[in-house]
């Protein structure tokens, strides 16, 4: 059983193109997570637009990771918060949620979970912890739970952005109604319960027409040269395609598919959340 505290080894998938102060940085940070709380960090991942697939050059840094606390303060009647915090400031976001949140979440079809441990940019980690996680949502997550958490997003910041309307519009915010457009194209093209991350992957594996995929590339381009990508009216093609990914999900849970109940899941998500316990909780 991993001793306490402890931060998981630096990760990997790392590109040159994040600024190697700043890493050294979130892993101080890490590093204090864990002495202060006396917490196994087990899993740390860039989860911003760097992870997204679509930076600027002055993208910040978002770090979120998930930790385990030894096992005597899951039986506390007055238990720690969930959620971890440091600092914020211009260049670091960095803040992590303990497992049992991590659990629940996930199991009412949270997306943020999966998402986490898929993101390609590691900061820190134990594969062994990611992969017994990310079995636990596999295997109890609930997918139209999934689908009603990226429509929503994607359409209210679809909403938000003003791009349904055909206006100019700041393009960088169109991203965000995007990707969860494109993890709807991949969750109705796949039975595979947790979606990539990162938007390049998702569309690499779930192909859209060739003249959606090149203007989601443009825009891609053009964000990650420019500090602000600037105004302008979504190409069409896009427009169209966003919209009908949207209106997909909408009609494919009003015809029914509205996932299984929770309260059936909780036995088995119970058994996993105490073998995570068992095999990640640090001493204390």
């Amino acid at each position: 059983m991993p001793g306490a505290p402890r931060v998981a080894p630096r990760g990997h998938d790392l590109p040159g193109s994040l600024d190697p102060a700043v890493v050294a940085a979130v892993d101080a940070r890490l590093a204090g997570v864990a002495a202060a709380e006396g917490v196994h960090v087990a899993w740390a991942v860039e989860s911003g637009s760097r992870a997204w697939g679509f930076p600027s050059p002055d993208s910040d840094y978002d770090c979120r990771f998930l930790y385990v606390r030894p096992v005597a303060r899951y039986l506390d009647p007055w238990p720690p918060r969930d959620v971890v915090e440091t600092p914020l400031d211009a260049v670091l976001d960095v803040s992590g949620w303990d497992v049992l949140k991590a659990v629940r979440l996930a199991v009412k079809g949270n997306a943020t979970v999966g998402e986490w441990l898929r993101s390609p940019l590691v900061y820190g980690g134990e594969a062994g912890f990611r992969d017994e996680l990310l079995a636990l949502v596999d295997a109890v997550g609930d997918r139209a739970g999934l689908v009603r958490h990226h429509l929503h997003v994607g359409t209210d910041h679809w909403r938000r952005s003003g791009a349904a309307d055909g206006a100019r519009v700041p393009l960088k915010r169109v991203f965000y109604a995007v990707r969860p457009a494109a993890v709807l194209h991949w969750l109705a093209a796949h039975d595979a319960p947790t979606p990539p991350m990162n938007l390049g992957e998702l569309l690499d594996q779930a192909p859209p027409p060739a003249e959606v995929r090149a203007a989601v590339d443009d825009l891609v381009a053009a964000k990650a040269v420019t500090r602000e990508l600037g105004d302008g009216v979504v190409p069409d093609v896009l427009r169209a395609w966003v919209e009908a990914r949207f209106a997909g999900a909408e009609a494919a849970l009003a015809g029914g598919a509205g996932g299984t109940p929770e309260e059936p899941r909780r036995a088995e998500v119970a058994d996993r959340f105490r073998d995570l316990l068992a095999r990640w909780a640090p001493d204390g």
